[in-house]
């Protein structure tokens, strides 16, 4: 006998009035991916470690032409709010203060991962492509790589270059900051 599971499907604003309701606190470990509420993986100190590296490099390297956000909302749709590790987004007067950030404002997305590399592959990826993310990096702590995913369309990142121990990594929109890859990965 198969059992039929209804779900229940969430919007953004649904999302955000859980929160003011108090159903989910403004710290829970989730986000909204295609309608779904999703408990984010915990972070290690692998992880942490090399979104400290990737702050710092971007803030330093970046000044005042892009906001750094650390794990924080990204809107995309109206189903859709996840918050990657990382994401230098397009300077505001209010910094995002009234509003979330969306894929228009992004000009670089990271995210790291270990334990949720396949999660970040088969879902975020899809989903960063299909929203016009520009560049999406996937720094892969179990292979010591970073996956550069660039021209999305709604079909995935037509390019996708891999770079490992030994090389170098420069975002499009910020060509003359540079970071090596042993420096990232420690």
């Amino acid at each position: 006998m198969s059992v039929q599971l209804t779900r229940h499907s969430f919007t953004v604003d649904d999302y955000h009035a859980m929160v003011v309701a108090g159903a989910l606190k403004e710290d829970d470990r989730v986000e909204l991916i295609e309608g779904e509420i999703v408990d984010m993986t915990p972070i290690g100190l692998r992880h942490a470690a090399t979104v400290n590296i990737l702050t710092r490099w971007l803030v330093v390297g970046c000044g005042t032409r892009a906001i750094v956000q650390v794990q924080g909302p990204l809107q995309i749709g109206s189903e859709s709010e996840p918050q990657p590790d990382l994401v230098a987004l397009r300077p505001q007067a209010n910094f995002y203060r009234s509003q979330a950030a969306t894929p228009d404002d992004v000009l670089l997305l990271v995210e790291v991962a270990d334990s949720s590399l396949q999660y970040d592959r088969a879902v975020k990826l899809p989903l960063y492509a299909r929203a016009g993310v520009q560049e999406f990096w996937l720094v892969d702590l179990v292979r010591d790589e970073v996956h550069m995913h660039r021209e999305p369309s709604p079909e995935g990142f037509r390019h996708i270059e891999r770079r490992g121990r030994g090389s170098r990594v420069e975002p499009l929109a910020f060509p003359d900051l540079a970071l090596s890859i042993d420096e990232l990965l420690g």
